[in-house]
C-alpha cells in the first residue's frame, strides 16, 4: 500500500491518510509514518499533528527537527488553520455557529463535552442540507480551533448530528466514518501555503450533489468565519 503525495518540501511533507489507516503499527499493519516512509523512501519523518483512525484527510509530517519543533509551535499558537468535512442524517441543533466545552473522558475510550474543568475545546462549523439528491444527508464544514482527542466527533454527537459511520459516538453505519481533513493553510519561509486532500474515499464522498455544494461555496476558508477567544491550547495539534 502507498500513500498518495500531496506536496514535497525541504522541510515537510503532506500526504493522505486513508480512512481505517492508524498511526500506530496495528495487528500487523503498518503505521502512517511507515508507509510515508516506503512511499517516499525519507526515513526521518515526524508526525507533528494526528487524525483518528476513522478519519481520511490531510496530515503534515516533518522531514528534520529543526522544522518539527516550528510546526509545534505554529499549532501551539493557532497558527495552522485546519478545516474539516463531515457527514451526518441528523440535523443540527443550531445550522452555524461555535461548540465549546470541557472535554472529559466517558467510558471504553470515549469522550464527553462537559460542565466541570477540563481541557477545553472550541469548534467553528457551518451546516448546509444537500437536498433530495444527496441522500438526506447534512454537511458540517468545521473549523477545530483547539487539538483536543475526538474533539469533532464529540462536537457533532453534541449538536444532536453524529457522523455518519462514527459507530462510537451514535453515527448510523456506513461503508466509513465520514469525517476527512480537508484543507490546511499555514505560512512558512515567509509563504502562505494552502492545501486540499480531494474526497475520494466512501459511497457518499462522491455524490454529485456534494461536488456541487462545494463548488458552490468555495474555498472553505473565506466562509464568514467569526473571530472568537480562543481558549488555552496544548503544545501541539492533536488528534480530532
Amino acid at each position: 500500500m502507498s500513500l498518495e503525495i500531496i506536496a514535497v518540501h525541504e522541510d515537510f511533507l503532506v500526504v493522505v491518510k486513508p480512512a481505517g489507516l492508524s498511526f500506530h503499527t496495528e495487528d500487523g499493519q503498518a503505521s502512517l509514518v511507515d508507509l510515508a516512509r516506503q512511499t517516499t523512501g525519507f526515513t526521518a519523518l515526524f508526525p507533528v499533528h494526528r487524525l483518528d483512525k476513522i478519519t481520511s484527510g490531510l496530515v503534515l509530517l516533518a522531514r528534520n527537527e529543526v522544522a518539527a519543533r516550528r510546526f509545534g509551535t505554529l499549532f501551539a499558537a493557532g497558527k495552522m488553520e485546519k478545516y474539516y468535512l463531515a457527514l451526518s442524517r441528523k440535523s443540527p441543533s443550531k445550522k452555524q455557529g461555535a461548540i465549546k466545552g470541557a472535554m472529559a473522558k466517558g467510558r471504553n475510550g470515549s469522550w464527553r463535552l462537559a460542565r466541570e474543568e477540563g481541557p477545553m475545546a472550541l469548534t467553528q462549523f457551518f451546516s448546509y442540507g444537500l437536498g433530495n439528491d444527496g441522500s438526506g444527508l447534512r454537511l458540517f464544514v468545521l473549523r477545530p480551533r483547539t487539538g483536543r482527542t475526538h474533539q469533532l466527533r464529540v462536537a457533532l454527537k453534541s449538536l444532536g448530528s453524529p457522523i455518519l459511520g462514527d459507530a462510537r459516538y451514535g453515527g448510523e453505519e456506513a461503508d466509513r466514518g465520514y469525517l476527512h481533513a480537508y484543507r490546511l493553510r499555514f505560512d512558512w519561509q515567509g509563504q502562505s501555503l494552502a492545501f486540499t486532500a480531494p474526497l475520494q474515499e466512501g459511497e457518499f464522498f462522491r455524490l454529485p450533489a456534494l461536488a456541487t455544494k462545494l463548488a458552490e461555496l468555495g474555498p472553505v476558508e473565506q466562509l464568514p468565519w467569526p473571530e472568537v477567544r480562543l481558549p488555552p491550547r496544548e503544545p501541539a495539534g492533536r488528534q480530532t
